[in-house]
């Protein structure tokens, strides 16, 4: 076991917000029985109380479906978790567990890392900050990638353009190229700002999540699930009245020019 297994079942909500769900963190975490992790839980937010966090803001009350036979299912309790709450669930468990004890290293790391992302994040220039998204969404990218892979998808470009049309009301990439006017073969995400590249990151990270949690097989299943999660999203942010992705400006400079500009001024 090791730091990935904790990545690997984070969700990311439709505010791009990070959380984990109960029931998949607690059999991570070495238990098996609900009410002795609903025990931690309950000290986790005492102790979320204490430290002047709103409980609301880190423990979300949510529950799910399952089956308990061939045609009957039940509604059974779960919560949504903030990366504090997981770091408050690990410091409240049993410590002679190795699995809690990984935990509250990872979580004790990775909020530090966060908050200081966070402050970082908010002082970097608009250049920097299309950077950063840039290299989340190369690897996002590379991850959906090898997933679909899997999926038994061969034509990547047919994949990877029903994400687009979705998004950008039946756009495909060399229609946002046309449309951005970028020369033959020029990158589109080297040509959006940082607030585009969030909402494609989206798009990708929650893309690879849905194939990977519901198994999808084949081509024509894959690209109907990019294109969905495309339109999804472009739908959420019509009702809250955001801008709509292909009404975004392109920015003055590609990013590839501003990485040639920044070695250039290294080297000078």
């Amino acid at each position: 076991m090791n730091n990935s297994i904790f990545e690997s079942i984070k969700h990311i909500d439709s505010e791009g917000k990070e959380y984990w769900e109960a029931r998949e963190l607690m059999p991570n975490l070495g238990y098996t029985k609900w009410q002795k992790f609903k025990e931690v839980i309950n000290k986790a937010t005492l102790a979320c109380e204490s430290s002047n966090h709103s409980i609301f803001d880190h423990f979300t009350g949510s529950g799910k479906m399952v089956k308990i036979g061939s045609k009957t299912k039940r509604k059974i309790e779960d919560y949504k978790l903030s990366r504090y709450a997981c770091y408050l669930i690990a410091q409240n468990g049993d410590s002679r567990k190795t699995e809690i004890a990984l935990a509250q290293t990872y979580f004790a790391v990775q909020t530090r890392k966060q908050e200081l992302l966070e402050k970082e994040y908010s002082l970097m220039s608009e250049d920097e900050k299309r950077l950063y998204q840039r290299n989340l969404t190369r690897k996002g990218n590379y991850s959906l990638n090898q997933t679909v892979k899997k999926c038994g998808v061969k034509n990547f470009d047919k994949f990877h353009n029903a994400g687009y049309k979705g998004l950008y009301n039946g756009e495909t990439a060399n229609d946002i190229a046309k449309r951005k006017g970028l020369r033959y073969r020029e990158d589109i995400l080297d040509n959006m700002g940082s607030s585009e590249l969030i909402i494609n990151l989206f798009r990708i990270d929650q893309t690879d999540e849905k194939l990977k949690k519901d198994n999808i097989k084949g081509q024509t299943n894959a690209n109907k699930v990019h294109y969905n999660m495309g339109k999804d999203i472009r739908k959420f942010i019509k009702k809250q009245g955001g801008t709509m992705p292909e009404d975004f400006k392109k920015p003055n400079k590609s990013l590839k020019e501003i990485e040639k500009e920044n070695k250039f001024l290294k080297n000078k």
